[in-house]
């Protein structure tokens, strides 16, 4: 067999396995192999097993890369970020720390039109220099492929800056990137109480520059009362699904609007914080195979009750876990921490937490085929844990054990 690269000495290697979303009790079932060893070839999976088992190699020797005893696993999909944008809302935070209402907190400047206005404001240049170690810190916690989102300009400029930034990062670093655009993440001041016409401005002047582009994979948009509500929100999907792009959804998240009804009519790829989401809904979604996406770390910074995944995946529900990294209600990315949440607030295993976190991650990304397991024919994007077993990504509670990160089969980053 012919391999550039040989991952030897591998105490436990685990992974989820399959092409596709996994989902309900399915998630649990992950594969351990002890005493194991990785090939790749180039940038893809071409064997692996018990090290014992490994077959003759032929042509020049690989590069080899000890693991030291320790655990392997997938590199991490953080399936739902929005990493570019401009300014904060650091003062924001404590005001809501300290128990200041939504509204009040809109009074004073801030919300979604603080970062709007200062994501406006910024060039090419700043969103790139701001972004860039966003992405270089998540490399450090294990994510090798992440979604971003627009939906910080609420215009055509704007919109079409952030995805080109995304677009410049994914060539400059080793971090994957599939770009989703969300224009319709709010109504813009200049459109305030007429949510429709300004749909019309997406659908009509700023969608088709996107495709021309080819900027984005998906359309998402925030499915919500008082924002997009259903038609609305149908609409526009509809309109990008004609157009090329694959839909996703913020559902349910504030009141049940039907959001992952919606999802599931329209067969979105995922739905995603589905805090409200009916019970209808989530068995809509898992019969038209929507992957329901949790963010925990938003619940956490929000002090807001955690999305029921346990309840999802015990109907039937495939469920990944993103960070929602964003500058208002969760200014993290830390994938450490969100697997602590999955397991003591959300009640999954550390099987499910693994799973929901790589194989369904890829899924919600539709990108199942190629990543987010550990399997021959699939990308050689791994993690070297400094630790003994996945097991420690929850038990060792916040902290990052990543200890080297494998990414298309070339070790990008060491952190130890």
């Amino acid at each position: 067999m012919k391999a550039t690269c040989l991952i030897q000495n591998i105490g436990e290697l685990a992974s989820p396995t399959g092409n596709r979303a996994i989902k309900g009790k399915e998630m649990r079932n992950i594969s351990i192999i002890r005493d194991a060893a990785i090939l790749v070839d180039q940038d893809t999976i071409v064997w692996l097993g018990p090290a014992s088992e490994l077959p003759a190699l032929e042509g020049p020797n690989p590069e080899f890369i000890d693991a030291g005893g320790k655990a392997v696993i997938p590199g991490f999909v953080d399936s739902h970020t929005h990493f570019v944008f401009g300014g904060y809302r650091d003062e924001e935070f404590f005001w809501r720390a300290g128990g200041l209402p939504y509204m009040e907190i809109h009074s004073r400047g801030g919300g979604i039109a603080s970062s709007v206005k200062a994501t406006r404001e910024a060039s090419l240049e700043q969103l790139l220099a701001t972004a860039a170690p966003r992405l270089e810190q998540m490399l450090k916690l294990g994510v090798t492929t992440v979604e971003g989102k627009s939906g910080y300009g609420l215009d055509l400029d704007t919109e079409i800056r952030q995805l080109k930034a995304m677009r410049i990062l994914e060539a400059s670093q080793a971090v994957d990137i599939i770009p989703t655009f969300m224009g319709a993440h709010s109504v813009p001041m200049e459109y305030k109480g007429r949510a429709g016409a300004y749909i019309d401005f997406i659908i009509e002047k700023v969608m088709p520059i996107v495709i021309e582009n080819s900027l984005a994979k998906f359309c998402d948009v925030f499915c919500e009362k008082g924002v997009f509500e259903i038609e609305d929100s149908r609409r526009l999907l509809k309109a990008a699904k004609t157009m090329g792009l694959e839909i996703k959804l913020h559902a349910d998240e504030i009141v049940p609007l039907g959001g992952a009804e919606l999802a599931a009519e329209l067969s979105a790829v995922s739905a995603d914080h589905l805090l409200k989401a009916s019970e209808q809904g989530l068995s809509e979604m898992a019969k038209a195979g929507v992957v329901a996406t949790c963010l925990p770390l938003t619940a956490f910074s929000l002090k807001e009750p955690y999305a029921e995944a346990r309840k999802m995946i015990d109907a039937g529900l495939a469920v990944a876990i993103a960070s929602d990294l964003n500058p208002g209600s969760c200014y993290s990315q830390s994938i450490p921490l969100a697997a602590a949440l999955s397991v003591l607030y959300m009640n999954l295993s550390m099987e499910e937490t693994l799973t929901a976190l790589t194989l369904n991650g890829a899924a919600a990304l539709g990108l199942a085929h190629d990543r987010g397991s550990l399997e021959p024919g699939k990308l050689a994007d791994m993690l070297i844990l400094d630790a003994p077993s996945y097991l420690h990504l929850a038990y060792n509670i916040g902290m990052n054990k990543v200890g080297r990160v494998i990414k298309k089969g070339k070790l990008v980053c060491t952190n130890n």
